[in-house]
């Protein structure tokens, strides 16, 4: 059970978890023993899962950014397994959500550029048996995009 200073402490590490426990400490009016365990209860529990690295994709060379709407040829549960795990097996695939409406899944893909995309979905993506067909939108200017949860 998560209490209101939990809910703080996460919503700093979430801006910044390479801190030390003493600037969470200081924030919050807490020690840094308390913050330490707090920390340490939040990861047992599963509520922090892992931690990462934010890159700027343009300094990777990784600042093309697709959605691809996927629609599967048939709803079978092997198909949809079949499918689901060949899209965890490509990297340039950042995100694959289930989605409900005229298309089954909807991926984020980041590459180099657009010459990149048409090798990805050549090469990569159209040679998935279980898609049906695929729409994509490129994004022109990024206005928000966070891995942080609101608490």
């Amino acid at each position: 059970m998560m209490d209101q200073i939990d809910k703080s402490l996460l919503k700093l590490l979430q801006e910044d978890s390479k801190k030390p426990n003493k600037y969470y400490a200081n924030q919050l009016g807490l020690s840094n023993t308390a913050i330490y365990e707090r920390i340490k209860k939040l990861e047992r529990s599963g509520i922090i899962s892992r931690y990462a690295a934010v890159l700027d994709k343009s300094k990777v060379n990784k600042n093309f950014v697709a959605f691809c709407h996927v629609k599967l040829q048939q709803h079978s549960k092997d198909m949809v397994l079949q499918f689901e795990r060949e899209i965890a097996r490509l990297e340039a695939v950042v995100s694959c959500f289930h989605i409900a409406g005229e298309y089954d899944y909807l991926l984020k893909i980041h590459l180099e550029d657009m010459a990149a995309y048409r090798d990805f979905m050549v090469r990569k993506l159209t040679t998935i048996s279980a898609i049906g067909s695929t729409q994509s939108a490129f994004v022109i200017s990024e206005i928000k995009d966070t891995a942080h949860i609101p608490l």
